[in-house]
């Protein structure tokens, strides 16, 4: 049920929306390409499975678990929509 001048549907067809950008964002950041044998970052040898589990990876544990916390960080999102969130 919409308030005022929306449409029935409009704030699922937002949520659902929202859903599909994050799942689009997260596809285009998975790595391509031939796994490294050595991370990127501090030179520390990658371990078979991770490099077949992940095809294309860069970073080994460690260091892609810092770079996942430094991303979840400034995730830049507005999710409660009001106005005092707006202005942090």
């Amino acid at each position: 049920m919409a308030g005022g001048w929306a449409r029935d549907g409009a704030v699922q067809d937002q949520i659902d929306s929202t859903v599909e950008a994050a799942v689009e964002r997260a596809r285009a950041s998975l790595p391509t390409g031939s796994s490294r044998r050595e991370c990127e970052e501090c030179g520390d040898t990658i371990p078979e499975a991770r490099r077949q589990a992940i095809p294309g990876v860069r970073l080994c544990v460690s260091c892609q678990h810092e770079l996942d916390a430094k991303a979840s960080q400034s995730a830049g999102y507005n999710r409660r929509g009001s106005k005092d969130s707006q202005l942090r």
